[in-house]
């Protein structure tokens, strides 16, 4: 495989999948007042796409060890394309939440294989510019995403972001013949677990999301009835060992943290500038504009430092980073929307320095028989922790209709400060663990 060529071709993939969620999020105000729903219930298309979309991501990922790579990506691309033209058609809030979450299942093909591609056939000293080319074509999304997003909108509606999605079967036949030719295997896939996992993870959104006791029992049953098939399971849908793995448990929570502050900012920034400052969907996409831009261009060449100086130093500092963004943003967001663009100019470079360190770390820390299932888990982790936050500010945000709405968004933000002290806390045990697991090596 030339990685050179087929790398960013796929980071274009990356790029157009989420900038499927990104576009929704500048919209997201549009789509509320056109459909007459309430913020809570519309945070269910972005929210519900990324819970789909998790699940998807480690379903492609576990399949990966007995399909070739190029027929999952091709299913996966057809179907998001497929849908997306169901949702340009679609004229009702459950139509359009139903096309949503068909793109989420075909979506998810794309970061978690991308991800398998580069540790399965690229060497480790050049792996960690890979896996920030794939980032990349991510990052360009939450940049040229909003503004694409508010400029359909204004012109076409937001059934037009459906529409710009189909692009995708145009990578269809390209990757087809750039990507490997591997052998299938012997299909052993844990569809009993895959289906608990997808029934403990919908419930528990439920749960939060409609405050439902029933729905927080049946969550715990199926994670009950998970941990107990699992361990007489020869090869279940998670594997145990990942689990018993202390590095490993400490880079998903780290990951969970990330997303939780990656998919909450990106949820609540255009709630803000169309809430409190009265910004048009184009004018909200056009000041997060520069934050994602400037994460593209340096981008690269942190992969370059990362792969001649190592993981942990930039997975730190970046986290230092971040928590003065969140605190610019909690303390003077009433003042401008300035305040907004500049917090996200110092967000966006360092949620993707977070998130390009821990793909690099995982696949350099577990065997290579589980660098698959090890990466598919990490990317669930991180967008069940996107899924559940965007809920949960939907909720808080519906809870808070008493303050003053500068205050309401005030409040959220300092949450995600003590999310990310929390996270700074893991950084640091991981260190030690690792340390500890080096010497014992």
């Amino acid at each position: 495989m030339n990685d050179r060529i087929t790398i960013p071709i796929w980071a274009i993939g990356s790029f157009l999948v989420l900038m499927n969620t990104t576009m929704f999020n500048v919209s997201l105000p549009s789509i509320i007042t056109t459909l007459q729903i309430d913020a809570g219930l519309g945070s269910w298309i972005v929210s519900g796409y990324s819970i789909v979309f998790a699940l998807s991501t480690i379903i492609f990922s576990r399949l990966s060890d007995s399909l070739p790579i190029r027929n999952l990506l091709t299913i996966g691309l057809s179907i998001l394309g497929v849908s997306s033209i169901i949702g340009y058609m679609a004229d009702s809030f459950s139509l359009i939440l139903l096309a949503r979450l068909l793109q989420a299942c075909g979506a998810g093909a794309v970061p978690g294989l991308g991800m398998i591609l580069a540790s399965r056939y690229i060497p480790v000293e050049r792996r960690g510019r890979a896996i920030t080319v794939l980032a990349s074509g991510s990052i360009l999304a939450f940049g040229l995403g909003p503004v694409i997003g508010g400029a359909l909108t204004q012109v076409m509606g937001f059934h037009g972001l459906f529409l710009i999605i189909c692009l995708v079967f145009v990578l269809i036949p390209v990757l087809w013949r750039l990507l490997p030719r591997e052998t299938s295997q012997k299909l052993q896939f844990d569809f009993v677990g895959a289906i608990l996992t997808v029934i403990a993870t919908a419930s528990l959104l439920l749960a939060l999301t409609q405050l439902s006791f029933l729905y927080l029992l049946i969550g715990i049953a199926a994670i009950v009835a998970n941990v107990r098939h699992l361990r007489h399971k020869e090869k279940p849908f998670i594997y145990p060992a990942l689990l018993s793995h202390a590095g490993y448990r400490k880079l998903v929570m780290i990951g969970f943290c990330a997303f939780i502050l990656n998919m909450s900012n990106l949820f609540l920034m255009p709630l803000v500038l169309s809430e409190v400052f009265h910004q048009s969907a184009a004018t909200i996409g056009l000041t997060i504009f520069p934050g994602a831009i400037l994460s593209s261009l340096v981008i690269p060449f942190i992969g370059r430092l990362i792969d001649k100086h190592g993981n942990f130093r930039f997975l730190l500092g970046a986290h230092f980073v971040l928590i003065i963004s969140i605190l610019i943003t909690a303390v003077f967001l009433p003042h401008s929307p300035l305040v907004i663009l500049f917090s996200y100019v110092l967000f966006a470079p360092s949620l993707s320095t977070v998130t390009s360190t821990l793909s690099n770390e995982v696949s350099q820390i577990l065997p290579k028989e589980m660098v698959g299932a090890g990466m598919g888990l990490l990317q669930l982790s991180q967008f069940l922790g996107g899924s559940f936050s965007v809920a949960l500010c939907g909720l808080l945000l519906s809870w808070e209709k008493g303050l003053p709405v500068q205050a309401a968004f005030q409040n959220v933000f300092f949450l995600l400060f003590l999310v990310l002290l929390g996270a700074i806390v893991m950084v640091i045990r991981y260190r030690s663990t690792r340390q500890v697991q080096s010497f014992e090596a």
